[in-house]
């Protein structure tokens, strides 16, 4: 299941991952390098620093030898050498400060510079690239085409992604982890619309609800009115099938079967008769009886015939259903998406079953087709049994894509 919509996307992983773990290396030399220059350049300011402070305190004057006078002249001669003594102290002082002071701030400058460049150079961004981001996201978005994802969605991904990746912090040894986690989020945004209880919506609607199903031939509609049916009647709700489906005598018969095999009443009229007298009877019936439920068979008209899709829009003036579920097939892939868009604009669709969802190896209607036209995937079939229709749920999707 899914299986080639897995592959792309682990190739896409990959990908980055490579990308990620390229950039990491590069920023990790980048540091050892700056790392390096900092000792260095540490090294080289210490033995000045200690120069300067082991350098000799001014010599003490006072331990000079005294010039030899004559008792006579040693009175007048006190005076100006006392003050040439305090001269030449002051002065040697000052040079001494000067220079200290000169070195320790030379030597701060040097470290300040350093610290400087190292926090510049180490702010860490760790991301790709953005023309290199282009390149890897050009190849998804081949990749998801091919596996039949409608151009809106692979869009949608593609912003998600970007924008993440662009903000997330990647660890060394994580960068696969937290790719998988950008991905699980662009998918799950792109899922989000499918989130609708049907079986809460049936049980608030006045009785009987009216649910009328289209959808072109071919696409397993029969069979999935007769699985929620099935799933109806386990929650203890009473049903009555209509055989809309009056242009072929087949798709009658073919209710009829399943209708006994469940138990369900089932509402028919001749071949050729007309669709929406049957889906009238069918609610009066069920008003007559007070039944839950009535599911309303239609006739799988081509999206692209006017006259016939004109017909499906007369059954549902007369029907006024209060919801209308199209049904399309898995493996037919972007053309369920675009039958979709079709009956929305046509008559208007509340939700979506997708059928064969176990069978489809690329996922891309499944991805895509609840998004597209903003209405919920409710149920998608994974068999031919009758409990083979599973609500959908957008966690289960993601676990699907990618799980083992």
């Amino acid at each position: 299941m899914f299986d080639f919509l897995k592959k792309k996307l682990k190739l896409f992983e990959k990908n980055i991952e490579a990308e990620i773990e390229s950039e990491l290396k590069k920023e990790e030399k980048l540091e050892k390098r700056l790392q390096k220059e900092s000792e260095k350049q540490t090294s080289e300011i210490s033995p000045a620093l200690q120069s300067v402070e082991s350098k000799p305190a001014a010599p003490d004057i006072k331990k000079e030898s005294k010039p030899v006078v004559t008792r006579k002249r040693a009175h007048r001669a006190q005076k100006p050498i006392s003050e040439e003594k305090k001269q030449r102290e002051k002065q040697i002082d000052k040079q001494i400060e000067e220079s200290i002071e000169s070195e320790l701030k030379r030597a701060l400058q040097t470290r300040k510079s350093i610290e400087e460049t190292i926090g510049a150079e180490k702010k860490p961004s760790w991301t790709i690239d953005e023309k290199k981001l282009d390149d890897l996201l050009w190849d998804l978005e081949m990749g998801l085409l091919e596996a039949d994802v409608a151009y809106s969605v692979i869009n949608s991904i593609k912003k998600d992604v970007k924008q993440e990746i662009q903000n997330v912090p990647f660890d060394k040894g994580k960068a696969g982890d937290l790719v998988e986690t950008v991905l699980k989020n662009a998918i799950g945004h792109v899922l989000k619309s499918s989130d609708f209880d049907f079986h809460k919506f049936i049980d608030e609607r006045k009785k009987p609800v009216v649910v009328m199903f289209v959808g072109v031939n071919g696409t397993g509609k029969t069979l999935s009115i007769a699985k929620i049916a099935f799933q109806l009647q386990k929650q203890g709700k009473t049903c009555v099938m209509a055989a809309g489906d009056t242009f072929r005598a087949g798709a009658i018969e073919q209710l009829s079967i399943h209708a006994d095999k469940l138990g369900v009443k089932i509402i028919k009229h001749g071949s050729g008769a007309d669709p929406a007298a049957v889906a009238y009877d069918a609610i009066e019936h069920a008003k007559a009886k007070h039944k839950d439920v009535v599911l309303l068979d239609t006739a799988g008209r081509m999206q692209t015939n006017s006259n016939l899709m004109d017909e499906m829009a007369k059954i549902k003036r007369v029907a006024k259903p209060d919801m209308i579920i199209f049904v399309g097939d898995a493996l037919s892939g972007n053309d369920a998406v675009e039958q979709a868009k079709r009956f929305n604009e046509v008559v208007g669709i509340d939700g979506v079953v997708l059928t064969k969802v176990d069978a489809d190896a690329k996922g891309g209607s499944s991805l895509s087709i609840a998004y597209t036209i903003g209405k919920p995937l409710l149920f998608i079939g994974v068999g031919q049994g009758y409990d083979d229709q599973i609500p959908f749920n957008p966690e289960w999707m993601v676990q699907h894509i990618f799980g083992a």
